[in-house]
């Protein structure tokens, strides 16, 4: 995302560190000046952390020269089965939010922050999936504040995931539109439904709506996000 030629289409420069709770990949990349059309030398260090107690931390850092805008997520699927050959519509997910944000016909956010009740966005009590969602919900927490974000729950397998978060959002993503074709070097074929993803972010379209959470990020100030997907297995 962010423009034709995304982050998730650059090099970064890579570094691995090893301690004893943890093992870390350390990665930076700058955006010069105008890249995709954006102000500003952003200067980007994500760090994916694993832990001995199978958490996956993940933690985003910015800094720029020039005001701009700036929304960093990831865009992990995951699939508790272990089989992605399995659609994930038969996992139970609980969201932390009383609200989520309604789309229009291109996907984008309308601007109206809307309430969950009475809807098949109320995911407070954890249920089935069952159909297709690529929504962003509006959690239940303080700006910055490190806190429960969402859980997925496999029944058969007993495998949870659990996800925290310092952002205020999260875009529950069920793979609606995966269609991953087999070629000679990746045999692999993927359908919809074989994954989901949750991204912690910002809220989408927030430079166009005032009332959204601002990604406005300026010189002199660091941005700074942290993400933990932490996993289980219930007995």
């Amino acid at each position: 995302h962010g423009g034709n030629k995304g982050f998730d289409k650059v090099i970064w420069s890579a570094k691995t560190e090893i301690e004893d709770d943890n093992v870390r990949l350390i990665l930076h990349y700058l955006s010069k000046n105008g890249e995709e059309n954006y102000p500003g030398n952003l200067n980007v260090t994500v760090i994916y952390s694993l832990t001995n107690d199978n958490a996956l931390e993940i933690e985003y850092k910015a800094t720029t020269d020039k005001k701009t805008i700036i929304n960093l997520t990831q865009h992990s699927y995951f699939n508790l089965s272990g089989n992605y050959k399995e659609p994930i519509l038969d996992h139970k997910v609980q969201i932390n939010a009383n609200h989520y944000l309604p789309i229009d016909n291109d996907s984008i956010p309308t601007g109206i922050i809307a309430d969950v009740v009475n809807t098949s966005y109320d995911f407070r009590k954890i249920k089935t999936i069952e159909k297709g969602y690529d929504h962003c919900w509006v959690l239940n927490k303080n700006p910055q504040e490190f806190s429960f974000a969402a859980k997925a729950y496999h029944p058969s397998s007993g495998r949870i995931l659990e996800v925290f978060t310092t952002e205020p959002g999260i875009q529950f993503y069920t793979g609606n539109f995966i269609d991953e074709k087999p070629t000679e070097t990746d045999t692999t074929e993927m359908k919809s439904y074989s994954g989901f993803c949750f991204e912690t972010q910002h809220f989408p379209n927030s430079p166009n709506e005032p009332k959204f959470p601002s990604v406005v990020l300026n010189p002199n100030e660091t941005f700074y996000s942290k993400t933990v997907f932490k996993f289980t297995v219930q007995s």
